[in-house]
């Protein structure tokens, strides 16, 4: 592969004018692709498989324009106060603010009235009115949430409270600004790290024609695959990450070359020849981990991986190709002035911050393996306490109008009203169906937990009935969980007495079941990812223990990076420091996603610092000399590349949104364990202490396994005698 590469990167280099106009050509086709595309409708949420979308889908046979999963509005009002929402004057303003509601969108199913629906509290101070739409919350316009809101504004100047709650006014978060401090972190330690802005520049820029391009056919191709707008959220990220970290790693090794004194053209071959082949696996690794978040079987989550995956791909292609085309504009610039006086000439490498620690780490293994596995392993208790759910208005910042309404509604009715359960009763299979739907009343109301039962609604045919139910507790509670479980167990015995099939949905059950699979998924995601990855990674290294070593550090960093997320947004610890208002479960979609996304990122830096190791060691150097190698050269990228990624994330953390805010905290954790505490300190620690038993590799599996070459042993004769018109038909005949 090495000899290919190498190739690769030397024809780029010399017909860089093709290759620079192949990739803007693209970005133009991309850009005008996308341009051009209807708008994509937001796709519906939906989880296969779970007994609230089973209800769902049985609601929208049995009740035909219900939309059951439509989007909802909880409109809360207060009374002044010393007065009652019963006086005439307020009672009026309730009634108006309901009417105007109803004509506010054509999307607008039905609004209950307060009055009509009895929905006052006791005391006559608090009441709500629930609006449902005909279609969900991800498909609202931002032109239906306005007119929602003018008409809230509205009302709140007759002097009343008036709060929103529920799913209507929930927007994606935006991330724009973040993105952009992201980036400008980036430059400033790219300029740190290569005292060039040329140098600094290109990882910047082509990172961004990816990205580019990625996002650009993801919104080109929207309608047609039926990809939500939240789809290229993720592809953004990841592809914004691995597209200047693998731009950083080719052009770092560009540099390397140039100042051994190769020629510009020798030198960019080379770099995607060594550089490149790490590259490409490091991609591997990371489209791997996306596409498989398919195990899952959540149709929005595998978009979102495959999409996101196609951008990572992308970004392999554009350092292989168009990286070295641009070293061909830019030639010797890449190094600074004064680098460039000292080009070529044979002088000692000198001991960068990277090989004094190596040698540090080399001398203490011991010490160094113990302090980093107890540090994180103190980390990673928090874990055994770690709840899991999905976040809910009672988790929004207090300044929120739905936080507002979800606590004005606890005060005047009991936390379970933030998220009644919705109770569906398929009673076509029983003799008596309103005797079975009775029965099921009073199964429920006898059920722990329970505050409250609605009678029952029938559908016109009388064989299907929805009873809506409220637990004692809030909804994201392990208490209302139970509740659901116990309702559902319930409903077995009342199948077998009656041929009545009782099933619980509603935003709360929906939330509940979206956990359990996610939770379910977990083991067999991770089995996969890892599994797969090992084999990869025992391609490239030929060695067993060195990629087992890489899949347990991976998983002692996300461990600790868990517990860290569990002691700051479960148990509040330091919680006013990262703008955390309310604690409460971890958002179930976590271990996976940080599994993804930093099992990726831990494996670009796995492969970049240890290949240069192996490079050396198969090119007669010592084991603990290959380290020290490795760290010279590689420490100061993958460095730069963790302090960019950290900051990238770290971005999010000053989001409203606690799930955004939560994502945010736990990637940049991560990253910065399994970065500087796990490749960083552990690896060499481990390595030392293997010594050449790290690249042992059993006979009968050497000659299985493929040679890669990934550490460039082919490219000591791959230019000798070679004319540029050879390499190019060689290359086309490959």
């Amino acid at each position: 592969m090495a000899t290919f590469l190498y190739k690769l990167g030397k024809l780029a280099f010399r017909r860089r004018h093709f290759v620079a106009l192949i990739w803007v050509a693209l970005l133009t086709l991309a850009g005008v692709g996308a341009a051009s595309a209807p708008t994509a409708a937001s796709s519906s949420f939906s989880i296969p498989g779970t007994e609230a979308q089973k209800a769902f889908d049985l609601l929208d046979q049995r009740f035909p324009g219900s939309a059951a999963d439509g989007a909802t509005a909880r409109v809360v009002f207060e009374a002044p106060k010393g007065e009652k929402l019963t006086d005439p004057a307020n009672k009026a303003d309730i009634q108006d603010t309901v009417a105007s509601i109803k004509s506010s969108s054509k999307h607008v199913a039905s609004v209950a009235d307060p009055f009509v629906a009895k929905t006052i509290s006791r005391d006559g101070t608090i009441a709500y009115a629930s609006a449902s739409y005909k279609v969900s919350s991800m498909e609202l316009t931002d032109a239906d949430r306005d007119a929602l809101q003018e008409v809230i504004d509205e009302a709140q100047k007759t002097g009343l409270t008036v709060e929103v709650g529920g799913d209507a006014l929930q927007a994606m978060p935006e991330t724009g600004a973040t993105e952009i401090i992201g980036i400008a972190v980036a430059a400033v330690v790219l300029v740190i790290t290569f005292g060039s802005l040329i140098a600094a520049g290109l990882p910047l820029l082509t990172a961004l024609i990816g990205v580019g391009i990625g996002v650009s056919a993801i919104t080109a191709l929207a309608n047609v695959l039926d990809l939500g707008s939240t789809t290229s959220t993720l592809a953004m990220m990841i592809g914004l990450a691995v597209g200047i970290d693998y731009a950083l790693f080719i052009v770092s090794r560009y540099r390397a070359e140039l100042a051994e004194g190769r020629e510009r053209e020798e030198a960019a071959g080379r770099a995607v020849g060594t550089a490149g082949s790490a590259v490409v696996f490091a991609g591997l690794t990371v489209v791997i981990a996306l596409v498989g978040l398919a195990v899952v079987n959540i149709p929005m989550l595998t978009k979102m991986g495959v999409a996101a995956a196609g951008t990572v791909a992308i970004a392999v292609l554009i350092a292989l190709t168009l990286i070295p085309a641009l070293l061909g504009y830019v030639g010797k610039r890449v190094h600074g002035r004064k680098a460039r006086k000292d080009l070529g000439e044979q002088k000692e490498p000198k001991a960068n911050m990277g090989t004094r620690w190596a040698r540090f780490v080399l001398r203490r293994p011991v010490a160094v393996l113990i302090a980093g596995i107890v540090g994180l392993g103190a980390m990673a208790v928090p874990v055994a306490s770690l709840e899991l759910g999905l976040p809910d208005d009672g988790s929004q910042p207090t300044s929120t109008t739905q936080r507002k309404a979800y606590d004005l509604l606890s005060e005047g009715f009991g936390p379970g009203f933030n998220g009644p359960l919705m109770t569906v009763v398929d009673a076509k299979g029983a003799a008596d169906p309103k005797a079975a739907v009775s029965e099921v009343v009073r199964e429920i109301k006898g059920t722990d937990g329970v505050a409250a039962v609605t009678p029952p609604t029938f559908n016109k045919a009388g064989d299907t009935a929805v009873i809506s139910v409220v637990s004692k507790y809030k909804p994201s509670s392990v208490d209302t969980e139970n509740v659901v479980h116990d309702i559902r167990d319930a409903g077995k015995d009342i199948k077998a007495d009656t041929g009545a099939e009782l099933s619980v949905t509603g935003s709360t059950a929906m939330n509940i079941d979206v956990s359990q699979k996610l939770n379910d998924a977990l083991i067999p995601y991770l089995a996969l990812v890892v599994g797969l990855a090992f084999l990869l990674l025992m391609v490239v290294f030929r060695s067993i223990l060195v990629p087992l070593k890489a899949a347990l550090g991976f998983l002692l960093s996300v461990l600790a990076a868990l517990g860290a997320v569990v002691a700051v947004f479960q148990w509040g610890w330091l919680g006013s420091l990262f703008g955390v208002e309310q604690t409460g479960p971890v958002m179930s979609m976590m271990p996976i996603f940080m599994v993804g996304v930093v099992f990726g990122l831990a494996m670009d830096y796995e492969v970049f610092l240890v290949t240069r190791m192996r490079e050396a060691y198969v090119h007669g150097e010592r084991p603990a000399q290959a380290v020290v190698t490795g760290f010279r050269h590689g420490a100061r990228v993958v460095s730069a590349a963790a302090v960019i990624m950290i900051a990238v994330f770290a971005g999010f953390i000053g989001s409203s949104e606690q799930m955004v805010k939560m994502i945010g905290f736990g990637l940049a954790i991560a990253v910065f364990f399994d970065a500087f505490i796990v490749r960083m300190t552990l690896v060499p620690a481990v390595l030392a202490l293997l010594g050449k038993k790290a690249w042992w590799l059993p006979k009968w599996l050497a000659k299985v396994l493929p040679n890669v070459d990934v550490e460039g042993e082919g490219l000591r004769t791959a230019s000798d005698g070679r004319r540029p018109e050879d390499e190019d038909r060689e290359l086309v005949s490959a």
